[in-house]
């Protein structure tokens, strides 16, 4: 049979990602605040650097583990997205700005009404 510590330890990765994942879309959709997962990481990972990581029992020690890497990935989502989404904004733009200046740039013959060329 398997002891709480041993499997908690075995599975510290899995349940600090989901932890990050669930508290990372929560942030994202406004129900936690952005500032609260930033305080929340720094007050996890000092108290796992602090008492954490130094306590007798593999068990206290695997909790605060997991604590301090699911706030400091937790941190990650909101950061991730805010980069993300600003490089979407930036794709577009840039899109839009090619599709003017092709546009603008566009020769047409008024007497034909055909197009004679054009582009960039």
């Amino acid at each position: 049979m398997n002891s709480p510590s041993s499997s908690l330890r075995r599975n510290r990765i899995k349940i600090a990602l989901w932890i990050a994942v669930a508290e990372g879309l929560l942030t994202l959709i406004g129900v936690i605040p952005h500032w609260l997962v930033y305080v929340l990481a720094a007050v996890a990972i000092a108290f796992w650097a602090g008492a954490g990581r130094n306590y007798t029992s593999s068990l206290a020690r695997d909790a605060s583990w997991i604590f301090a890497a699911s706030q400091a990935a937790a941190v990650l989502v909101p950061i991730v997205w805010f980069v993300a989404k600003t490089a979407a904004i930036i794709a577009i733009a840039i899109i839009a700005l090619v599709a003017l200046i092709y546009l603008f740039t566009e020769r047409h013959d008024h007497r034909s009404g055909r197009d004679v060329g054009g582009g960039v």
